[in-house]
């Protein structure tokens, strides 16, 4: 029996990625050659950029002994040309036609390819949870961004409901073709539970900072690399993770408003606090904080977006208690 050690990341904003040629060869499976090439490619996308890609970087893919390998196609169920066999990746897209979502039990439910079971698509996947072969999860956020799970493995097949269940598994994953132990069942479980938190987390960020057409509410700072969606309420106080109840701000003030030290008024006025306001430090002090008081924030054009006025106050009033 033969083990095959692969390496599992989860996926971040890429604004260039250059094809690059994979030596990776594994001459009993060349199509295990690819999946692997495929894997070590987003290893170093995701440590370049962080944990969505947008699909550009995804379709123009990797070099593999000359061959261009995209990760994506028009189709959710994906297998390059240069693929013999089985799928490489699974993908939903943003506000899709598939019902796919991450359930209750934190696992995934992926729909088949149309309403035929025999779909060659949906035999291919078959195929791979009969050899436990590993996969790429690309789940669309917004248009053109994709938070990215490897490898993950499907391991249920409901033709009643036209669905797989996939799972993400942990830090490395074996592949193998016999059944998978209960420790495994287990560790992919939780795995996957964390993988729906994160596709959560980075589903907020990108929506806020779409919202706020890329820019700090603050500064007006544009490197969207610098930005981060701010919770006005954070989770363990009961806040969703919904545009109303974020902030798009540029690493500095989002620091300085999870510190109390920059708050917002409920009239979207900008106020810093006042110690830090008599302080004398520099022109980062003067520039970066206080010259932004009583400033407005730029909200949102449509007022659906903008942050909900009652979240606001009760976030004003930790900061003025502080």
């Amino acid at each position: 029996m033969s083990y095959v050690t692969v390496p599992s990341v989860m996926a971040g904003p890429v604004l260039n990625f250059p094809v690059r040629r994979c030596s990776i060869d594994v001459v009993d499976d060349p199509d295990l050659a690819v999946r692997l090439a495929a894997f070590d490619f987003l290893t170093e996308a995701v440590a370049a950029h962080g944990e969505v890609l947008p699909r550009g970087i995804l379709s123009a893919g990797f070099l593999h002994h000359d061959r261009r390998v995209p990760l994506v196609g028009p189709q959710g169920i994906f297998k390059p040309a240069v693929m013999r066999d089985m799928p490489l990746s699974i993908t939903t897209a943003p506000r899709g036609p598939y019902d796919d979502d991450i359930r209750d039990d934190d696992r995934i439910t992926y729909r088949y390819r149309g309403s035929n079971p025999d779909h060659h698509e949906n035999r291919g996947l078959r195929r791979a949870m009969e050899t436990e072969t590993p996969l790429i999860y690309f789940y669309g956020l917004v248009p053109g961004q994709y938070f990215t799970a490897w490898p993950v493995y499907i391991v249920g097949d409901d033709r009643e409901n036209l669905s797989f269940t996939v799972v993400h598994d942990a830090q490395h994953a074996i592949v193998d073709t016999t059944r998978e132990p209960a420790a495994v069942a287990g560790r992919r479980a939780y795995v996957t539970g964390l993988t729906r938190r994160r596709l959560h987390q980075a589903g907020f960020r990108q929506r806020v900072i779409e919202a706020y057409r890329r820019m700090c509410g603050v500064c007006r700072l544009r490197h969207a690399e610098l930005l981060d969606a701010a919770h006005i309420l954070p989770d363990a106080r009961g806040g969703a993770p919904v545009v109303t109840n974020g902030i798009s701000l540029c690493k500095l003030h989002h620091a300085a408003f999870d510190q109390n030290i920059l708050g917002i008024r409920p009239d979207l006025m900008i106020e810093i606090n006042r110690r830090v306001l008599d302080e004398i430090d520099g022109p980062m002090l003067l520039h970066g904080l206080q010259g932004f008081h009583r400033s407005p924030l730029t909200v949102p054009r449509p007022r659906q977006l903008r942050p909900d006025a009652v979240l606001l106050e009760q976030r004003y009033e930790v900061f003025r208690a502080s």
